[in-house]
């Protein structure tokens, strides 16, 4: 299933060249937070309590909205799949989860559609 057919919502808010974008990577990145001294951001997420960092692109913050990103996060924090969460910026957490990078990022696209479907 493409993600067009999973985030349908999404997508009929992205513009006509847009529309081919079919990578989770262009929507939501998901990466493993990993010790690295030279990091600013292990101040914030250590890795002991935060497995990954997730960004939320520009280009879904563009559709979403600053109230929705909130809506976002203050959803992300209650989810079963989320062990920890901390949302330092409106368009990055830390999260401590045992699913892999893409399941994770696939979660969170699905409920940024949530929250636009539901918030529109």
């Amino acid at each position: 299933m493409s993600l067009k057919e999973k985030v349908p919502t999404i997508f009929s808010h992205l513009s006509q060249e847009e529309q081919d974008l079919n990578q989770l990577r262009y929507f939501v990145v998901a990466n493993e937070n990993y010790e690295d001294m030279d990091d600013e951001e292990v101040d914030v997420f250590d890795p002991n309590d935060y497995n990954y960092l997730v960004y939320i692109t520009e280009r879904l913050s563009n559709v979403l909205g600053l109230e929705r990103l909130e809506l976002l996060a203050n959803a992300l924090e209650n989810k079963d799949y989320i062990e920890n969460f901390l949302a330092s910026e409106e368009d990055l957490f830390g999260v401590k989860s045992s699913l892999d990078e893409d399941e994770l990022a696939l979660k969170v696209l699905e409920e940024a559609e949530s929250i636009l479907k539901e918030n529109s």
